[in-house]
């Protein structure tokens, strides 16, 4: 590295970057904090998508370092915004104070506190993404999105639970929010919320936005559970008599199956927009969900993305309630390993099929169609022959779903999916070992369901799965789980399929399920056939199977198809080339653009058009669609 003249020569004098010596950072201690904070946030600004924070700490001394969130709950890895802070100041009794970042740990900054100065106040903004090229949108004209932990430093030293916090929040004028944090007061556009911990601040999201419903979804129970709809317009708030009842009957059938709730109050917090990202974050008392604006009124064509909510929502017990012990953080700024996420997630995954078709979510058939999909994708997967299901739990802590050229290949958080398939296989070798006296759902209602109205978190190990596993059918679980979490090379776990009743089969023809996700998508996947997924909105792959056809023909992701047997590009060319193919020796050949080259590519692939789908098998009992079935 080259030094400036500035840099030379202060060096040659000796001058430091600090002016002050910086302290150990404390590590958190379970015990009171002595004081207090007081958040201001300002989200008003919606044009320049700026958020300005004022903070008042009390309770500081000599050695204060503050933290900026970083391993965060639910994204299972250190993905805390420290770039989007900016314009830092710190005060006490009107004068600025001096800090510096720590240069080891970059989110901890060590503030110069004098003698006897037992309160400071911080200001700073948070800069929200402008565009999808910075990062995904939190804030438009009509709906925005806080995260409380991207307006927030907190003192270090201390568990988040003993921190105690009162934050309030501006919004633009006439604009509504939706969180599990309570308000006690509003005035004008500000609303403050009732003092909680540090730890369930962060835990409550906030939705807002210009027009937005609210929904009862269990209007005789005595928890209040409610769907927070925000949208882009007011059209697309309108939900149907019977859209409404599936969601009711998805709080009905979770209550069913885990036989407790761990919330004083719940609510689906929905966006309906194009304009802010579209994401699935679970919480404790709350979720975080989007959809696009058509989700309620093209309800026939949604299907796709219905399992998200019961997902989310499965999180409060599976999660947020019990908690594997190695994820589980004393503040934000502790290392989380993920071990045993494909309980976590691949568990929940699970769940959030099988509760999306007992509530009508989904169809009984829709729900066998995406297992379909998800089975197929796993039998043609080739990183299962290098990588465990294991490893990739590991993903959030450095991949964090960054694109990827090679995603079968390389295998990418597997554990939501793949463990889907693994907990079905347990759930039917309980149904047939004990001859339909237990199923999974006597695990998740043992396990999860513990604790009735408590939402203090309780953590587990992996010896407490199998022992919880054991006690409701005497088995080798260990062995079990371990020959499907830690092996390579072996096929992909669909015991649970044919255990249930259904083989994995292939047509010529998607299901509509498939055809309308890809409709949606504006995708069309051929990934069964010819080895590659095609993006529609130019024509570009999506992603390129390892060692498929298209692979072995030199095409990667990234490049745009132009031509197919001499005919410009379109889905019905390709697929008209795919079927001409089958049974003959010709090639498919395609003209493609590669970066700024353009290059013949012969695909060598004579079986057909194969879309995935599931086929009853007569001979076996179809305990899968016992697992379908709404519980009564």
């Amino acid at each position: 590295m080259k030094l400036l003249p500035a840099a030379l020569a202060a060096f040659a004098v000796g001058v430091t970057v600090a002016s002050f010596a910086t302290a150990p950072i404390r590590a958190p201690e379970d015990r009171p904090y002595p004081g207090e904070i007081h958040l201001t946030v300002d989200a008003s600004d919606l044009e320049h998508r700026v958020v300005r924070v004022h903070e008042s700490i009390t309770g500081v001394g000599a050695d204060t370092v503050l933290l900026f969130p970083k391993w965060l709950p639910g994204n299972h890895g250190p993905t805390g915004p420290l770039d989007r802070l900016a314009g830092l100041t710190v005060a006490a009794n009107g004068s600025k104070l001096e800090w510096t970042r720590d240069t080891v740990d970059v989110y901890a900054f060590h503030v110069a506190v004098p003698a006897g100065v037992k309160s400071i106040e911080l200001d700073f903004q948070y800069l929200s993404p402008t565009s999808a090229r910075v990062g995904r949108l939190e804030i438009g004209h009509n709906v925005l999105i806080l995260d409380w932990n991207t307006v927030i430093l907190y003192p270090a030293g201390y568990y988040s639970r003993q921190i105690p916090v009162q934050a309030s929040l501006t919004l633009p004028a006439g604009w509504k929010l939706g969180s599990a944090l309570e308000p006690v007061a509003n005035t004008g556009a500000q609303t403050t919320f009732k003092p909680v911990t540090l730890n369930n601040l962060i835990d409550s999201p906030v939705y807002a936005g210009r027009y937005t419903a609210q929904l009862d979804l269990d209007p005789a129970g005595t928890v209040p559970v409610h769907m927070d709809l925000f949208a882009d317009r007011p059209e697309s708030l309108y939900v149907k008599p019977e859209q409404l009842a599936a969601h009711r009957a998805l709080v009905q059938q979770a209550y069913k199956l885990f036989g407790s709730h761990h919330y004083s109050h719940y609510d689906f917090l929905y966006s309906l927009t194009e304009e802010v990202a579209q994401k699935g974050l679970e919480h404790h008392q709350s979720t975080e969900v989007g959809a696009n604006p058509d989700l309620f009124t093209d309800w026939d064509k949604t299907a796709w993305a219905r399992d998200l909510l019961p997902h989310e929502y499965t999180h409060s017990w599976n999660g947020k309630f019990r908690r594997p012990a190695d994820l589980w953080t004393p503040n934000f700024n502790v290392p989380m390993q993920d071990t045993l996420l494909w309980v976590y997630e691949g568990q929940t995954q699970y769940w959030g099929n099988v509760l999306a078709g007992r509530s009508g979510l989904r169809t009984k058939q829709q729900a066998l169609d995406q297992l379909a999909l998800t089975a197929a994708f796993y039998e043609v997967q080739a990183g299962r022959q290098w990588r465990p299901l294991q490893d990739t739990t590991n993903d959030p802590i450095y991949q964090m779903r960054r694109p990827s050229s090679w995603r079968d290949w390389e295998r990418a958080e597997d554990y939501y999916n793949e463990g889907m398939l693994v907990w079905l296989d347990a759930d039917t070798l309980i149904r047939q070992r004990s001859k339909g006296k237990h199923s999974l759902d006597d695990f998740a209602h043992a396990f999860f369901g513990i604790n009735d109205g408590s939402y203090v978190t309780v953590t587990y190990t992996f010896d407490d799965i199998v022992a919880a596993l054991n006690a409701v059918e005497p088995y080798d679980w260990a062995t079990f789980l371990h020959e499907r979490t830690d092996s390579v090379g072996k096929p992909a776990p669909l015991d649970g399929l044919r255990r249930g009743g259904y083989h994995l089969v292939y047509a010529e023809t998607p299901t509509d399920y498939a055809k309308t996700s890809d409709e949606q998508r504006k995708h069309n996947n051929q990934i069964f056939s010819i080895g590659m997924d095609i993006d529609q909105k130019d024509g570009s792959l999506a992603s390129v199977l390892w060692d498929g056809p298209a692979f072995k023909a030199n095409l990667v992701e990234g490049d745009v198809i132009l031509a197919v047997n001499g005919n410009a590009y379109n889905p019905e060319a390709l697929s008209d080339a795919i079927k001409a193919a089958k049974g003959t020796s010709a090639k498919i050949e395609l003209i493609v653009k590669s970066g700024e080259r353009y290059k013949v590519a012969d695909i060598d692939y004579h079986n057909g058009l194969r879309y995935p789908r599931l086929e009853r098998d007569a001979a076996s009992a179809a305990l899968l669609d016992d697992i379908l079935a709404p519980r009564r």
